[in-house]
């Protein structure tokens, strides 16, 4: 759940929004560990209350903050290869 959170912060998907690209992106459901054969996919209530229980404990600001810290340098390495 907290790749999808994290996708949708990325790319703006709204809750609805979110579960439907789940659902028609292969490239998002395998980021998030999910298979399309094998996984119930989340629906956009399930994606609600997650993000609603970040926001209750105060951690969607900070694991947002540490995850895109945590990428920041694998981006430069990335470009500097390209």
């Amino acid at each position: 759940m907290l790749r999808i959170h994290l996708m949708q912060q990325w790319f703006g998907y709204s809750d609805p929004g979110m579960e439907e690209a789940l659902h028609d992106v292969p490239m998002l459901r395998e980021f998030a560990g999910l298979d399309a054969g094998e996984d119930a996919m989340p629906d956009e209530t399930t994606i609600l209350k997650f993000r609603h229980l970040l926001e209750k404990h105060h951690l969607a600001q900070s694991l947002f903050a540490e995850t895109t810290a945590q990428l920041e340098p694998s981006r430069d390495y990335c470009c500097v290869m390209a």
